[in-house]
């Protein structure tokens, strides 16, 4: 495949991580696992450090770019800063209009992925099914825990970039949940939608120095221990449906703050809640975000040749 047509494949992943980063409980970092890019985004983001500046004493600002893997990064990180902007706004239109669809396509989505990673690396043995256990019952337990509300000043905010851009590229777990659980994703959302230059800046240079200390660990794990890391991801989105199921009852909230929540199957939906559970569009929703997988397997499979 020609440059340019691999860069638009890589952008379109970029837009499906930021818009899968807008909404809590789904992460960027789940698209990026499975669209075949993932392994390359953690060690991209880990050539960026200080050697970097030596490069470009020695050899030129040309060989540096090719260091980071500028190219990939640049555009990658085209996509997710458009989504944000361009779609945060229609992804919250959608949660707030057609709730139970969306969360059913999510659903779909990650049900998807956990049979994709499966089929590719099996649980084979006892420790990697301990470690699938481990990473389930870490983020279950992230699902369950209540919120907090923090002040959303600048030093405030830039831990929280730190924190939510680590979980960012995590498979299932959501930055955007970290945020909320800090009682800081209002200040978030309202900083992309009005653009408040010194609230972005300073939650993306925390992120920034988040990612590259975290990066450097992920690489090293990724190195030596594969298939535990894989296992525990794994959990990760098994446990992260807790968060996305589309069903829910509200049990306890406090100043518009959801502080705990219950699933419920969608005839008890319909009784407890009130409303329409809407079961054959969340059914085709959640089919829809089953095939989304199989697209983006193919994507990832394109990635593997971009020359070819």
């Amino acid at each position: 495949m020609s440059n340019w047509r691999h860069h638009v494949v890589l952008f379109v992943k970029g837009l499906a991580m930021g818009a899968a980063d807008v909404v809590p409980g789904v992460s960027g970092g789940t698209i990026a696992f499975i669209s075949g890019i993932y392994s390359e985004l953690i060690n991209t983001i880990k050539s960026i450090n200080l050697q970097v500046f030596s490069i470009i004493r020695h050899q030129g600002l040309l060989a540096a770019w090719e260091h980071i893997n500028g190219t990939f990064i640049i555009v990658l990180l085209g996509g997710i800063l458009t989504s944000l902007f361009s779609l945060a706004r229609v992804m919250h239109y959608l949660l707030d209009a057609y709730p139970l669809p969306l969360w059913a396509f999510f659903t779909g989505l990650i049900v998807g992925s956990v049979i994709y990673l499966l089929r590719l690396h099996p649980l084979s043995g006892g420790l990697e099914k301990i470690y699938f256990v481990i990473g389930s019952a870490i983020a279950y337990g992230i699902s369950i825990a209540p919120p907090i509300v923090l002040e959303g000043n600048l030093t405030t905010m830039f831990f929280a970039g730190s924190l939510a851009l680590c979980a960012m590229i995590l498979p299932g777990i959501s930055g955007s949940f970290i945020l909320v659980l800090l009682g800081l994703y209002p200040v978030f959302i309202g900083a992309i939608a009005n653009f408040q230059v010194d609230i972005l800046v300073v939650f993306a240079s925390g992120g920034l120095i988040g990612l590259m200390l975290f990066s450097r660990l992920l690489s090293w794990l990724l190195a030596y221990f594969q298939d535990r890391v894989i296992a525990v991801m794994c959990g990760f989105l098994v446990g992260s449906l807790n968060v996305i199921w589309p069903w829910k009852q509200v049990v306890d909230s406090a100043q518009g703050i959801v502080q705990s929540t219950s699933n419920l199957l969608p005839h008890q939906f319909s009784v407890i809640v009130g409303q329409d559970p809407q079961t054959l569009i969340c059914l085709a929703t959640f089919i829809l975000g089953l095939a989304l997988v199989l697209v983006l397997e193919y994507a990832g499979k394109i990635k593997s040749n971009p020359a070819s």
